[in-house]
C-alpha cells in the first residue's frame, strides 16, 4: 500500500482494495466460529475473557484493512504525475514503518500474552501522532497551486488513516492485557494517569471476565 503510494502506482492500489474482501471473508469466518463456539460450549473465566478479547481484536483487524483501502482509494484521485512534495512523502514513509511495526508487535504480543509488549506499542504510536501533526502542518504550508494543494489534503487523509491504523493496534494490546489480567484499562487514556477506566472493577482478578 506504501509502495503504490510512492510510485503512484494505481494498479497496485487495485489490489489492495481488491485483497480487503479477503480479509472481510476472513473476519465473517472467524466472528462466526466464535459465535458457534459461545453457543455451543459455553465458555467460563479465562476462557470467556480470551473469546470477549478476540471479538474485538477481529474487528480492530478488519478496520485495519479498511483504512489500507482508503489509502489505495486516494491515489488514483491524484493523476499519474501529481505534483508531489518528497518531505511529505518521507513523512508518510515513516508513518508507514511504525504502523507496520505496531501492527507485527501487536500480534507478537497477543501470541507470547505479552503485557509489556503490548504496553510498550504507545510509544511507537506517540510518534505516528507526532508525524501526522508534522504532515497536516506541511500540508498547511504548501503554497498556493491549486494542484499540490489538492494532492497535500490528499496526503492529511492518507497520514489519518495510518494513525488510526496505529491506534487500532494500541487497541489490540490492550486487548492482550485484559485477557492476561482480567483487567480493561485504556494505555493512553490521559485523563486517567494510571489508565483504568472509572468503571473498571479495581478487584478484578485473573478468573473473572
Amino acid at each position: 500500500m506504501l509502495e503504490a503510494l510512492n510510485h503512484q502506482d494505481v494498479e497496485l492500489a487495485q489490489m489492495v482494495i481488491a485483497d480487503d474482501d479477503r480479509v472481510d471473508g476472513r473476519y465473517l469466518e472467524v466472528h462466526q466460529g466464535i459465535l458457534s463456539l459461545l453457543a455451543l460450549q459455553a465458555p467460563v473465566a479465562g476462557d470467556l475473557r480470551l473469546v470477549a478479547a478476540l471479538l474485538h481484536m477481529i474487528k480492530h483487524i478488519e478496520r485495519m484493512g479498511d483504512q489500507c483501502v482508503n489509502i489505495a482509494k486516494l491515489i488514483p484521485l491524484s493523476g499519474h504525475e501529481p505534483p508531489v512534495r518528497q518531505e511529505v512523502l518521507q513523512a508518510l514513509s515513516k508513518m508507514g514503518a511504525y504502523a507496520r511495526s505496531e501492527v507485527i508487535q501487536s500480534k507478537a504480543a497477543f501470541s507470547g500474552r505479552d503485557v509489556g509488549l503490548a504496553e510498550d506499542l504507545v510509544r511507537q504510536d506517540r510518534e505516528i501522532n507526532r508525524l501526522n501533526r508534522e504532515i497536516f502542518r506541511m500540508a498547511l504550508d504548501i503554497g498556493d497551486d491549486a494542484d499540490t494543494r489538492e494532492w497535500a489534503m490528499h496526503m492529511i487523509l492518507v497520514a489519518r488513516a495510518l494513525e488510526r491504523i496505529g491506534d487500532n493496534a494500541v487497541d489490540i494490546g490492550e486487548q492482550v492485557a485484559f485477557v492476561v489480567t482480567g483487567l480493561f484499562r485504556e494505555f493512553s487514556d490521559s485523563s486517567h494517569p494510571a489508565g483504568v477506566r472509572p468503571d473498571a472493577a479495581p478487584d478484578a482478578s485473573p478468573d473473572t471476565l
